[in-house]
């Protein structure tokens, strides 16, 4: 039974987040499970690097699918991408897999971006894709803050109420904010994050953009480790999975 690789990207406005939800609510993972039903007759579970959240996009999330049949990769990937003409998802590529190797369980770093929109217009071409803020943001400042956040801590500051994981503990790898032309650019690596952990660093590093917040200010948040030390949450469609690393 070949196990198949697939990188997919996404537009996470019409989606109930990856995982499927049930009838009713439209998720990537049963957009691609039922294009890969309507290709190959299987009916299958995909397993996936991470779940992003309703209304989150993403650019390199993978997955992978165990078929009965030996396709071709280039099969499967033409094949899907013909099934999901009218969804937001695409295949961007396909390969065969070892036996052994997981979408999840094999990953070693998770990547994301959070974009910011700062101008005074509002998004016209990208509405849904970008956080608007209007008020000028001090992206040095941002990314000075953001430093104290790399490395080994207990981010119970940072995590949704709802987070099932096991601890609070985690390891950031990479966190950075730079400006590019109209846009503001958070990006952060770690093997895995908490369940809205990078949206709360992103609202939380705005405040400091905006003068509402100190370097210090972020610091003492993450010291306190207390949900209700964070600044506010970003929202979900400025985020993007953007790769995973294995």
């Amino acid at each position: 039974m070949p196990r198949y690789r697939l990188t997919l990207e996404y537009d996470g406005t019409a989606f109930h987040g990856y995982q499927a939800q049930g009838p009713g609510l439209p998720s990537v993972q049963e957009a691609v499970e039922t294009a890969i039903f309507a290709f190959s007759g299987e009916r299958i579970r995909l397993q996936a690097a991470g779940r992003t959240d309703t209304g989150v996009h993403a650019t390199g999330q993978v997955v992978h699918a165990d078929l009965e049949k030996d396709w071709p990769a280039r099969t499967v990937l033409n094949a899907l991408n013909a099934h999901l003409i009218e969804q937001a998802v695409s295949v961007l590529d396909a390969g065969i897999a070892d036996g052994d190797w997981h979408a999840r369980f094999s990953a070693t770093e998770r990547r994301y971006l959070y974009r910011i929109l700062n101008r005074p217009a509002p998004p016209a071409l990208d509405k849904g894709k970008v956080w608007h803020l209007r008020k000028p943001l001090d992206v040095e400042a941002m990314h000075a803050a953001a430093q104290d956040l790399v490395g080994h801590h207990d981010f119970t500051t940072f995590r949704d109420v709802q987070c099932q994981a096991s601890s609070p503990v985690k390891t950031l790898d990479h966190a950075a904010v730079s400006r590019v032309g109209e846009e503001v650019h958070l990006t952060f690596a770690a093997r895995s994050f908490l369940h809205r952990q990078v949206r709360s660093m992103a609202g939380t590093l705005a405040e400091v953009g905006a003068g509402r917040w100190t370097r210090h200010d972020v610091k003492a948040a993450l010291d306190a480790r207390d949900r209700t030390a964070c600044g506010p949450v970003a929202p979900a469609h400025g985020l993007y999975l953007t790769g995973v690393g294995y």
